[in-house]
C-alpha cells in the first residue's frame, strides 16, 4: 500500500458474523483439524456473491474469518466478516448451538480514537541467511513460534503519530499505535491440512488497545486483514470502543 496524506476521517463499512458451534458435530470436526474444511464451511455463507469458480472470490468479498475452540465446553467460535451479507442457512442445525449472530458495522473512524482490539495473526518474517544475502534474494519465511515473538511482529507494524504506512524493510503498517506493554499475545493451535501435506499456519491472537493515528490506513486493515494466509483464517482486527 503506498504512503499517503493522513485523512481526518474514514468510514469503515462491513458485515460481522459471530456463530457458536458444537465442536463434537462432524462438519465441525472436519472444519477444526483441516484447513480447508473450514474454509470451505465459511465460504458456504457468502456463495452466490462471486460467480462459482472465479478467483479470488474471498478477496472480491473483503471476506476474513478468525476461531478459536473451547474443549471444556465443546464450543467452537467462529467469526467472519465480509462486505457482503451471509447467508448461514447451509450449515446443519445440528452444528450451530445459537443461532447465528450478524453485525452491520458503520463506523467512522477518526485520528486519534482508541480501541479495545482482538487480532488473529500468521506471525511470519523473513530470515536471510548468515553468509549474507545476495541481490534480489528473499529471506527464508519463518514462523514465529512464541508469545514473544508473535508481539514483536505484531508491534512492528504499529504506526506512532506522524509517521509513514510504511515502514522499515517494507513492512506495511496498521495506521494505528499502541504500547507494547500493554498488549497480551497467546498462542493457538496450528491450522493444518490433511488435503495439502506440510501445510501448517502459525496464529496467534494479540489483544490490547490501539489509537488511531492514520484513519485510511486503519480502515484498510480493517477491512482488508493483517499479514499473510488470509485465505486460512488469520489477518482479521477486530475492534471496539
Amino acid at each position: 500500500m503506498d504512503t499517503h496524506p493522513v485523512s481526518t476521517t474514514t468510514r469503515f463499512v462491513a458485515t460481522q458474523s459471530v456463530l457458536t458451534l458444537d465442536a463434537r458435530h462432524p462438519d465441525v470436526i472436519r472444519a477444526m483439524n483441516d484447513v480447508h474444511d473450514m474454509h470451505r464451511l465459511v465460504m458456504s455463507g457468502h456463495r452466490g456473491w462471486v460467480p462459482e469458480g472465479e478467483d479470488a472470490a474471498r478477496s472480491q468479498m473483503g471476506l476474513l474469518s478468525a476461531w478459536t475452540v473451547n474443549l471444556r465446553t465443546q464450543i467452537l467460535t467462529l467469526i467472519t466478516q465480509a462486505r457482503v451479507t451471509p447467508d448461514w442457512s447451509p450449515i446443519p442445525r445440528a452444528a450451530l448451538v445459537d443461532a447465528p449472530h450478524l453485525i452491520k458495522v458503520d463506523q467512522a473512524i477518526r485520528a486519534g480514537d482508541t480501541y479495545t482490539f482482538r487480532a488473529f495473526i500468521n506471525p511470519v518474517r523473513a530470515v536471510m541467511p548468515t553468509t549474507g544475502p545476495k541481490k534480489g534474494q528473499r529471506g527464508r519465511r519463518m514462523a514465529s513460534m512464541s508469545p514473544h515473538h508473535a508481539a514483536e511482529w505484531f508491534t512492528q507494524r504499529l504506526q506512532p503519530a506522524g509517521e509513514s504506512a510504511i515502514g522499515p524493510s517494507g513492512i506495511k503498517r496498521i495506521g494505528a499505535n499502541a504500547d507494547p506493554a500493554r498488549i497480551t499475545t497467546t498462542m493457538l493451535p496450528p491450522l493444518v491440512s490433511t488435503e495439502k501435506q506440510g501445510l501448517k499456519v502459525v496464529r496467534a491472537e494479540v489483544r490490547g488497545q490501539l489509537t488511531v493515528t492514520d484513519p485510511a490506513t486503519f480502515v484498510h486493515i480493517l477491512t482488508e486483514g493483517m499479514g499473510k494466509a488470509r485465505s486460512y483464517g488469520v489477518g482479521l482486527v477486530l475492534v471496539r470502543k
